[in-house]
């Protein structure tokens, strides 16, 4: 993936709440589309090894949920954070993180994350294959420009992590929009 890249057409299978189902679980499979993620709109995407991890839960994902008002200000229209779990997992995770602005999206068979060119083994800590980290400003479908951390390769000893903070995305998008910080 590189800016200019269109994203690929991939089918998320996400979970939806649906009151009209009842019961204790009232949730219905809906396929969502690259389309119907990107398509007219601007967004900031960001993606992480996993959901419920250390630094994805203390840092990155809440960072961009406490930019979200700045990243408006900047012409973001939405924030994704998608990763190689499935949406059971990221819909509890987004729950539990208490999200009011940014979307879930799983990737629980890691198609979209292969397809971009990010999916990475992590055997050596017992993921399986994961997304490396990397967060990006699309538009309209097509990659603006794409942060990523250093070092991409399988069973990586480390996860960096600063490239891909909700901080760098923000300086980007405040210096093309001549904002000072």
């Amino acid at each position: 993936m590189k800016a200019g890249d269109k994203l690929p057409d991939v089918t998320f299978h996400t979970r939806v709440r649906d009151d009209s189902i009842g019961g204790p679980n009232p949730y219905r499979w809906q396929p969502m589309t690259t389309a119907d993620y990107f398509a007219g709109k601007r967004v900031v995407l960001f993606s992480l090894p996993g959901a419920f991890t250390p630094t994805c839960s203390t840092y990155q994902l809440p960072g961009f949920e406490k930019a979200a008002a700045e990243l408006d200000k900047l012409g973001i229209d939405a924030i994704y954070c998608v990763s190689v779990n499935d949406s059971f997992v990221m819909n509890q995770w987004a729950k539990g993180q208490d999200l009011a602005h940014v979307q879930v999206i799983p990737d629980g068979s890691g198609a979209f994350t292969q397809a971009v060119g990010m999916l990475v083994r992590k055997d050596n800590v017992g993921f399986g294959a994961r997304s490396w980290r990397y967060a990006a400003i699309v538009d309209d479908g097509v990659v603006e420009k794409l942060f990523e951390e250093p070092g991409r390769c399988d069973d990586c000893a480390d996860d960096p992590y600063g490239e891909t903070s909700p901080e760098t995305v923000l300086a980007y998008l405040r210096e093309t929009a001549g904002v000072a910080a």
